[in-house]
């Protein structure tokens, strides 16, 4: 009787500590290269479930017209992105690997695009912005140090006008898709 006791004292100790490998951690900085362009990251644990993500970067925007060319743009964008992983319990139950936050993580993605250091083909185009986009996405390691992201939402996008002394508020719809391919350092 003893024994089954001391055995089953022993499983449950080994259940309670793969649950408390179940957390967020704050991760080594990552570069990102993905549809439209190239982050570099970090995140930082502020609870078991909740990281904040600081990001600094260049995003590319593309826009055309039937009846005229295309045009690109190249911004530098700063983002603050908190993200609660709801499901790094349930993974590490079944065996999969959380250690870098790998799991199903719901975002708010703050992000800024400032009018410096653009890369265009009509420099007087360029509006600074700030976008507010509510995400869901997934994180997943390929191997030790690559990573797989992938995420959607729809939120909101304010233009700063300098002609309007940053005053004209002009908002529209603000989607956040993105495929992204990582190293971790």
């Amino acid at each position: 009787m003893k024994k089954l006791f001391l055995l089953t004292l022993i499983l449950f100790s080994i259940k309670v500590t793969f649950a408390q490998e179940a957390s967020v951690s704050t991760n080594k900085p990552e570069v990102h290269i993905g549809f439209l362009g190239v982050w570099l990251n970090k995140e930082y644990s502020l609870s078991k479930q909740i990281a904040l993500r600081a990001e600094v970067g260049f995003d590319m925007q593309v826009w055309g017209d039937l009846n005229y060319s295309s045009s690109y743009v190249f911004l530098p964008v700063l983002t603050a992105e908190p993200r609660w992983y709801y499901n790094l319990e349930k993974r590490s139950s079944k065996g999969k690997n959380t250690n870098g936050n790998f799991g199903n993580f719901f975002s708010l993605k703050t992000s800024f695009h400032p009018d410096l250091l653009v890369i265009s083909q009509y420099d007087d185009s360029i509006i600074p912005d700030l976008s507010i986009v509510p995400t869901w996405g997934i994180r997943r390691p390929i191997s030790q140090n690559f990573i797989f992201e992938t995420g959607i939402g729809f939120g909101y996008i304010h233009y700063f006008y300098k002609s309007q002394g940053y005053s004209y508020d002009e908002g529209n719809l603000a989607v956040n898709l993105h495929l992204r391919f990582g190293y971790r350092f």
